[in-house]
């Protein structure tokens, strides 16, 4: 009795918070606008994270300009698929694991979940392998970084205010942006050739061409973001009203993100593939692409950018697991709650960050190799959780107005269709090519 008491209290009180937040952003649009930036923006600098710089350095490097239409295909994509999972978040005010078990049952929420944290897993283990891969440059054993990275990264999510994280976050893939950025400049790249290849296909298709094309998908489009923007923007307790707003936050985040994909891949294509150095297989063969910005400290920059940006991926990506299992039990979860108050979600939480730390010490562990592979799986593993959105996204009994429009859901379906159709060729190839 006294503990269900205490739910009702619990509930009764979010209740009114979110009716009193509620009214006061009709009244106030600037805290409006403030209120609904943030899941788009903090989910897309994420994506560039250590095994988005990875994959993105790889490509550059290995196929030049030709993966530049993969970069803008991807942003298109991304803008499309998170709006739909904003909406989810928008209209029912749940998390994705929660909103798949309250319409398709147990074990489907298993299903999708498993597939998700499975990718969600592979992704936390890359972040630990790009924090190893930064420190090794400054000579850090990646024992101690590993246990260092965990620590912090528990810390800053369990004890900072959530509000002051997401901008902590921002600031992280903003400055780690703007690195790439000034280094594709300075490195006086072709631009006619980049900006053709952007538009008009070009590649051989073979198992390398295909396995860069679904790693550079599966950085972009991840399982993990599907589930963090609608749990986000739930967590922030938006609603339907706050869709204008919420559509600019995703069209920044998907737009920023390619961008910066496209400054990587274009720095390393003038640097790295114009001079023949076409295998990356360290963190300072990819270093060496910010040679034109920092001449011989381009390690200590690149080792910077990458400790920054496995940082951001480490403080969201297993934030997406913990707020998916608890969510889809019922359990109690946010960062606004203690441990104590929510022992499940902090409990998953740390389990996550500490398995993958304790993964990464596996000796012999090529952790280029684990960065770049850890986006092809997320690729793979894709199609299967934008299923689930697209098909919960059309139901206008759990939308309702914000129910996606046919122009939308025949976009999402055709962008599942082809990352399908990739998946199959890719397994293909790589089965004729070993036989």
């Amino acid at each position: 009795m006294i503990r269900r008491r205490r739910q009702r209290d619990l509930l009764t009180d979010r209740r009114v918070r979110l009716r009193a937040w509620r009214l006061l952003r009709v009244r106030l649009p600037r805290l409006a606008l403030l209120a609904a930036l943030g899941p788009g923006l903090i989910s897309g600098f994420a994506d560039n994270d250590a095994g988005g710089i990875t994959t993105y350095s790889i490509v550059g490097a290995q196929f030049g300009y030709d993966l530049m239409w993969v970069v803008l295909a991807s942003m298109i994509a991304l803008g499309i698929t998170q709006e739909m999972g904003a909406r989810l978040g928008l209209a029912t005010g749940q998390g994705f694991g929660g909103l798949i078990r309250q319409q398709y049952g147990v074990k489907r929420a298993v299903f999708a979940l498993g597939v998700m944290l499975l990718a969600n897993l592979g992704d936390t283990v890359a972040e630990f392998a790009g924090i190893g891969a930064a420190l090794a440059i400054f000579g850090v054993p990646i024992a101690i970084s590993s246990a260092l990275a965990a620590l912090l990264v528990i810390f800053l999510l369990s004890r900072a205010n959530f509000r002051k994280i997401q901008f902590v976050f921002l600031a992280v893939g903003v400055a780690t942006a703007f690195a790439y950025a000034i280094s594709a400049f300075l490195a006086r790249p072709d631009w006619g050739q980049a900006a053709f290849r952007t538009v008009v296909p070009h590649g051989t298709l073979t198992a390398a061409y295909l396995l860069a094309v679904m790693g550079t998908v599966g950085t972009t489009i991840t399982p993990w973001g599907q589930a963090f923007i609608q749990s986000y923007a739930a967590d922030k307790h938006l609603g339907p009203e706050d869709l204008p707003m919420s559509r600019l936050d995703v069209g920044a985040g998907a737009f920023l993100t390619n961008l910066v994909a496209g400054f990587i891949v274009v720095a390393c294509a003038a640097t790295l593939w114009a001079h023949g150095q076409t295998s990356i297989t360290s963190a300072a063969d990819a270093a060496k692409a910010l040679g034109p910005i920092a001449g011989h400290f381009s390690e200590v920059l690149f080792a910077l950018g990458l400790l920054t940006a496995s940082l951001l991926g480490l403080g969201t990506v297993p934030l997406t697991s913990a707020y998916a299992i608890t969510e889809a039990f019922g359990w109690e979860s946010g960062l606004d709650r203690t441990w104590r108050q929510a022992p499940a979600f902090y409990g998953f939480l740390a389990f996550f960050i500490g398995f993958a730390a304790l993964f990464i010490l596996i000796p012999g562990l090529p952790l280029i190799g684990v960065m770049y592979l850890s986006q092809v799986f997320d690729g793979l593993l894709l199609p299967i959780i934008l299923v689930f959105v697209i098909l919960m996204s059309r139901d206008r009994r759990l939308l309702g107005k914000l129910r996606s429009g046919p122009a939308l859901l025949g976009a999402g379906w055709t962008i599942t269709v082809l990352i399908s159709l990739l998946s199959v060729a890719l397994v293909a190839s790589l089965i004729l090519n070993r036989g």
